[in-house]
């Protein structure tokens, strides 16, 4: 009796939304090309889109400004 408890709890599981950190884990594995076919099965196959869509605009921003900032500091300390 106890078996069929736990199974139900695994199906719960497999049915939940991704959490926050697994989204944020999607998104980063995605863009550095390392997404595994069963994670990305489970972000399509489950919730929305809009947190991935919302969650890669913000990683594209974040990159854009950090690169942006990099390149400031090297041109200044070399003296452009």
């Amino acid at each position: 009796m106890g078996h069929g408890f736990q199974a139900e709890q695994n199906d719960d599981r497999q049915h939940r939304k991704p959490g926050f950190w697994q989204v944020v884990q999607s998104i980063l594995a995605a863009a550095f090309g390392v997404q595994s076919q069963q994670a990305r099965e489970r972000d399509f196959t489950r919730g929305s889109p809009l947190p991935y869509i919302i969650g890669g605009i913000v990683f594209t921003v974040l990159l854009i400004v950090l690169l942006v900032v990099i390149v400031n500091i090297v041109l200044s300390s070399a003296g452009v």
